[in-house]
């Protein structure tokens, strides 16, 4: 148990410099990639505050939310988590013009969340922190979290430089999907917090990939 929890940091943040790099090799075509603090800082900046405050910390304020909120129980965050991403593609069914045709949001959505959550599920079975109600042996990262970031983080692409309500509205709903799982005793705030990070990161990844797959799917197509 404990060589488990050791590998933790060094697996979340091995997954973040990999992105961090793979971006920055990509950068060399401008026309293709563009990477900008904005895609980096709130990640990275959250990764961090996971590993911080992972063990101890949790553990207080774990036991200061139980000991107000002893009864507390809504599994509305299980929906909740979607809304973002349900949001982004009922608008652009709408007709409501995105930063992407339907089309290509429905396949960025799928990427994304695929790749989110393969890398949160991967690093649950990796890491085997207990959860804080004894469940099981998979808690860190959230994978609510990584949802609800994920699809939030699809929205404020999409819509947000159409208006900030659309990015207010869905981090803001990804946060209270967050804070449902810690007052639901199923998740320590660091696993939250490192669900976060993996699911802007993992989207942030494959919005700044996109034109160059678009390019290679079309080079493959012509051969």
């Amino acid at each position: 148990m404990i060589i488990k929890l050791a590998r933790a940091p060094f697996c979340c943040l091995l997954f973040f410099l990999l992105s961090l790099s793979h971006g920055t090799i990509a950068q060399r075509d401008s026309t293709l990639w563009v990477v900008k603090a904005g895609d980096v800082i709130p990640p990275v900046s959250l990764a961090l505050a996971g590993l911080i405050t992972q063990g101890k910390i949790s553990r207080h304020l774990q036991n200061q939310v139980i000991s107000k909120y002893p009864s507390f129980h809504s599994g509305i965050d299980k929906y909740l988590s979607y809304s973002p991403g349900v949001v982004s593609l009922g608008l652009a069914s709408a007709g409501v013009k995105g930063k992407h045709s339907l089309g290509d949001q429905i396949i960025l959505a799928i990427l994304s969340n695929i790749t989110a959550q393969g890398v949160t599920q991967g690093l649950k079975r990796i890491i085997a922190y207990p959860r804080p109600n004894g469940e099981d042996y998979h808690s860190f990262p959230s994978g609510h979290a990584t949802i609800a970031f994920t699809n939030a983080t699809i929205l404020h692409e999409e819509y947000g430089q159409r208006s900030v309500f659309y990015s207010i509205g869905g981090y803001g709903t990804a946060t209270a999907v967050g804070t449902l799982r810690v007052l639901n005793n199923k998740h320590w705030v660091a696993d939250v917090l490192m669900g976060a990070a993996v699911g802007i990161g993992a989207t942030k990844v494959l919005y700044n990939s996109y034109p160059w797959l678009q390019k290679t799917v079309r080079k493959m197509k012509k051969h």
